[in-house]
């Protein structure tokens, strides 16, 4: 009787062991498996990092594998962009005039030039040792290759670009440097920023108002697919020409005949066509110069820089001087 005793409390005793025996195991297999799990989802993540971000841009896809720091812009506007997310690129294309870039940036800032935006210098790109270069689709799509060979490019719309395709522009780069969300915030303040100059344009909504480059032979009327065009319709204004077309090369019988409320001249430096036109009766029959309402506007801000940065300065430049009167 005692030995059956004796060997129940031994029974027991085995199966408490055998039972944390067994949970310890289970313990283990459950601590390797998350350790397991662990490895597989850093060994994804590296594998991640180590494809990069793919880009779309207008020349097709541009893996970028780390957030771009030296970067080379080979258009105004991307400047721009750089500079509403806080960053100055190492090389722009500035045409040979740091004036201009100053005037751009509100400063003087420490770049290289890389030559002209027509015709920008891939030794000097290649000199800087880029990570990324981005170039406008109308000037560069024929270097685009040369210009991948030196560094990840992206291709986007800037000189022939519409105020839309601008802002798209921006969030591509945005994208491409990793604040996409930063691009997101800027965005809904700048159109915050458009909509009350829109609303304090104390203007006659039949009103039309025709922006135009002048040049010494040439009157370029901006039609309502510009850039400026597009962005004074966004302002609530009438852009006189509405067209598919973003210019249209215009005489003094042709501009007499949409005969505009506004005129919003971008002229060039030195002699000017309208300067010819001053003199002829047609001219002084124009509703604008009747009125007095021709207004002579900033060529780069106007035609050249674009941007989230520029449109805003446009847009409060266009409060300013349709509301003096």
């Amino acid at each position: 009787m005692q030995s059956f005793i004796k060997l129940g409390k031994l029974s027991g005793l085995t199966l408490i062991l055998l039972f944390t025996i067994m949970m310890v195991l289970a313990g283990c297999n459950a601590a390797q498996n998350n350790t397991d799990k662990e490895k597989e989802e850093q060994t994804s993540t590296g594998a991640k990092e180590s494809k990069g971000r793919v880009i779309k841009h207008e020349m097709g896809e541009t893996v970028i594998k780390n957030t771009p720091k030296k970067i080379v812009t080979l258009e105004l506007s991307f400047v721009d962009s750089l500079n509403t997310l806080g960053m100055t690129p190492l090389g722009i294309a500035d045409d040979n005039k740091k004036d201009m870039i100053a005037k751009l940036v509100g400063s003087d800032i420490d770049y290289t030039s890389v030559g002209t935006r027509e015709q920008p210098s891939l030794e000097v790109i290649s000199s800087l040792q880029p990570d990324l270069i981005i170039a406008d689709v109308e000037r560069h799509s024929a270097i685009y290759k040369d210009l991948q060979q030196i560094a990840p490019t992206i291709v986007l719309k800037s000189r022939e670009s519409t105020y839309q395709e601008n802002l798209d522009s921006f969030k591509t780069i945005a994208e491409t440097l990793g604040q996409a969300e930063t691009a997101e915030k800027r965005l809904s303040e700048h159109e915050k920023i458009i909509n009350e100059i829109n609303s304090k344009l104390n203007l006659d909504t039949n009103l039309t108002v025709l922006p135009a480059v002048v040049r010494d032979t040439s009157f370029q009327a901006h039609t309502t697919s510009s850039y400026d065009g597009e962005l004074l319709e966004k302002l609530g204004l009438k852009v006189a020409i509405q067209d598919e077309q973003p210019y249209v090369e215009m005489s003094l019988e042709q501009l007499v005949e949409i005969n505009p409320d506004v005129l919003l001249l971008a002229n060039n430096e030195g002699k000017l066509l309208t300067d010819e036109w001053k003199d002829n009766p047609l001219w002084k029959d124009l509703k604008a110069v009747k009125n007095d309402q021709i207004y002579s506007v900033d060529r780069d801000l106007w035609t050249r820089f674009r941007g989230i940065i520029s449109a805003e300065a446009i847009a409060k430049d266009t409060l300013t001087k349709l509301n003096e009167k």
